[in-house]
Formats: structure tokens, C-alpha cells, sequence
């Protein structure tokens, strides 16, 4: 996380994420970086099918299989939510990817609570919370390894996509893990 770039926390303007990902990038080994590919694969929403999915999943990366692995859970759970709330058949649309072996979802009461919400911003705001809870867990022991810095871009294109969404939003998720590095940083010296 020290090599990380430093980004001042009087944050206002436009968020240059491919800058950030490209200093990233530019350090990394080639093995390290395709992990990093794979990752920003999945904030690509036209790549995020079973075969992606799959492949994720089967990662040797402990933080590529469970951030994907949540992901799937969190978004086979708001399609259930969708599909029960349209009257759709139960199952329709749900990304399985292994017929013989349900998935079961720790955290399916916490998600559906956040989807209950009439508010469609607080329902977004609440699903990306809890993807950033994740990146948290899966990074807590993590100090100068790939999966802190996969982590920290995860919660980056986060950020990115609230700049896009809710600009004040943005700012203040942006402030938010410019002082998660900051701590970092401070606990590692």
C-alpha cells in the first residue's frame, strides 16, 4: 500500500482512475497484472457471464475468488429480490454456475434488508457498502500483498462509479479511502 499513488484528500475534480490504475499497473508483475485485468474485467458489466464468473471463482488469487464469489451471491440475490418484487417465476435469470451445488449466501438478510429500500440511490449506496465491507474482510490481514492493492482498486472503481452517479457521493467515499490509506500507512510505520 506505501507505493500506492498518493491522492490529496481535498479531493473536488474528475477522478483520473485509469492514472491511478496505470501507476498501479506499472509496478506489477505480468502475472501480478493480469489479476489486476481479471478484476477490472468485472466492473465491466457486458463480461460478467458464467464463464467469467467460473474462472473467477477457480482463481489460485484468494481475494479474485471471494470478491467474485460475493459478487455473484450479491447479484443473484437482487435478481431473487427483482424477480419476487415483478412477479417473475422464482429462478428466472439467476447466474448458477453448478447445477449439483446451490450456492448458500451468508449475508442474503443483510442484502435483501438494503433492497427493501424505496429509495433506488440508498439501495445502491447500500450493496456497494456492503461490497466494501467485503473488500475489508478479505483484505484485513493483508499488508503489502497484490490482494491490499486489488482491494484498494475495487474500492476505486466504487468510488469512480458514485462520482458518476452522485458526484457528493463520490467525494465522500473518495475521502473515505484516502483515510483507510492513511491508517494504513500510519499503522504499517
Amino acid at each position: 500500500m506505501a507505493s500506492l499513488p498518493v491522492i490529496a484528500s481535498d479531493y473536488r475534480g474528475p477522478l483520473d482512475t485509469d492514472a491511478i490504475i496505470s501507476e498501479i499497473r506499472s509496478q506489477l508483475s505480468p502475472k501480478d497484472e493480469a489479476l489486476l485485468d481479471t478484476l477490472l474485467k468485472g466492473f465491466d458489466a457486458d463480461s460478467l457471464d458464467a464463464e467469467f464468473y467460473r474462472t473467477a471463482l477457480a482463481s489460485k488469487n484468494r481475494f479474485i475468488a471471494g470478491y467474485f464469489g460475493y459478487d455473484l451471491d450479491v447479484r443473484n440475490c437482487r435478481v431473487a429480490y427483482l424477480n419476487k418484487a415483478l412477479g417473475r417465476p422464482e429462478g428466472q435469470d439467476l447466474l448458477v454456475l453448478d447445477e449439483d451445488e446451490p450456492r448458500e449466501f451468508e449475508d442474503l438478510e443483510k442484502v435483501n434488508a438494503v433492497l427493501e429500500g424505496s429509495d433506488i440511490l440508498e439501495r445502491e449506496r447500500g450493496l456497494d457498502d456492503i461490497m466494501w465491507e467485503r473488500i475489508d474482510e478479505l483484505t484485513l490481514m493483508e499488508v503489502f500483498t497484490l490482494d491490499q492493492i486489488l482491494g484498494f482498486v475495487a474500492k476505486l472503481q466504487i468510488v469512480a462509479r458514485w462520482l458518476r452517479l452522485d458526484p457528493q457521493t463520490g467525494r465522500e467515499l473518495f475521502r473515505q479511502l484516502v483515510e483507510e490509506i492513511r491508517n494504513n500507512k500510519k499503522s504499517i510505520e
